[in-house]
């Protein structure tokens, strides 16, 4: 397994704002301190990836902005795909389907619980419990090493290499 995949799920988002959907909600003062943090922890980590693809909810893509910035990606190296907005299984998986051939890394930045069924799909029996029931809270990725085809996803097919946590980075 040559490439990797990075599902973020996207950063805290401001419940107490005038947007008029789920969909405009912009991201809380935590969420803007969270993002960026965990694109520095992909560049740390040599995690750059190669394509972007984005939910188009302001949220997730203020989110993919700011870590994509951190990680070293330019900004119009961002897909905005539709459906990974409140999207099931099948639609982030047919997203992952229209990667680039030569993709080795990709981040995907969504929802939950689409990312999670996502994860736990991917990482079969390498995708870890947590203490508190929370896989993929709000701002945290997963690091997954993936087949070498984005087309072939079947379950158990990825091994789950990490999560990470904003609470797991140092302030």
């Amino acid at each position: 397994m040559s490439r990797q995949l990075l599902l973020l799920r996207h950063a805290k988002s401001d419940w107490e704002t005038d947007a008029a959907t789920d969909f405009d909600r912009p991201l809380a003062a935590r969420g803007k301190y969270d993002a960026p943090r965990i694109g520095a922890w992909m560049r740390h980590e040599g995690l750059r990836p190669d394509q972007v693809l984005s939910s188009p909810a302001k949220r997730a893509l203020q989110t993919a902005r700011a870590a994509a910035k951190e990680a070293g990606v330019a900004k119009g190296a961002i897909s905005l795909d539709g459906d990974l907005y409140a999207a099931a299984l099948e639609h982030l998986l047919a997203a992952l389907g229209r990667c680039r051939k030569k993709a080795r890394t990709v981040l995907m930045v969504g929802h939950n619980p689409g990312l999670e069924d996502l994860l736990r799909y991917l990482g079969g029996q390498t995708t870890p419990t947590t203490p508190d029931g929370k896989l993929l809270p709000t701002a945290t990725v997963a690091r997954l090493a993936m087949p070498d085809d984005w087309t072939q996803l079947l379950p158990g097919c990825g091994k789950v290499l990490s999560i990470t946590r904003p609470a797991d980075l140092p302030a």
